[in-house]
């Protein structure tokens, strides 16, 4: 997937008339776009469509309209692009209540480095966490976490011809596997990749 330019986005103006349908058609395709890992933990993983409506919020919220902070903005965003060769995604340790969530992230120090992508006939692929910074301290971990997924083109052609895909958690406090994804899922990260 290419990189978002300036000419990708709207004016604050014209994305004040478009946000409402922009952010149904963006809230219906993230629907296709995550999966759950157990109750608790949930990867979201992101496109240039959900990297151009977070884009277009930023501007909003921050009213930034001149050009050199509308490019800091897509210098920050586009790396959260996948390049056809990868998936990226943000991974939530989603926890309503404090307590639960403080005892939870205290014990799932390093849970980031433990997530995997499988495709059915292959070794998994561990994420490659945060690399724009490190979330972890010794005695907690962030409930955000942004990560990515290489895969060899083996299994790019592998899931392009129907192989069965699986994501888990290995971590010891927390060993969660899904199944299989569903094919609505599995489809809509299918676009991503390229041979």
């Amino acid at each position: 997937m290419k990189p978002l330019s300036r000419a990708d986005l709207w004016s604050l103006e014209d994305y004040a008339d478009r946000r409402v349908a922009f952010r149904q058609e963006v809230m219906a395709h993230k629907k296709n776009r995550q999966v759950a890992l157990g109750e608790h933990a949930r990867l979201y993983f992101e496109d240039r469509l959900t990297i151009q409506y977070q884009v277009q919020e930023m501007l909003r919220v921050e009213r930034i309209f001149e050009g050199a902070a509308i490019q800091e903005e897509l210098d920050a965003y586009n790396p959260l692009i996948p390049d056809g060769q990868n998936w990226k995604a943000t991974f939530m340790l989603e926890y309503e209540d404090v307590a639960e969530r403080r005892k939870a992230t205290a014990t799932l120090v390093g849970i980031e480095d433990h997530l995997w992508v499988r495709v059915a006939g292959f070794e998994p692929v561990y994420a490659i966490a945060d690399e724009d910074m490190d979330r972890d301290s010794a005695d907690r971990t962030s409930t955000v976490h942004f990560v990515r997924f290489e895969l060899t083109s083996p299994m790019i052609a592998a899931l392009k011809e129907g192989a069965v895909l699986a994501m888990g958690i290995d971590h010891p406090a927390c060993p969660l596997e899904t199944a299989t994804i569903p094919l609505a899922v599995r489809r809509s990260l299918i676009e991503d990749l390229e041979l």
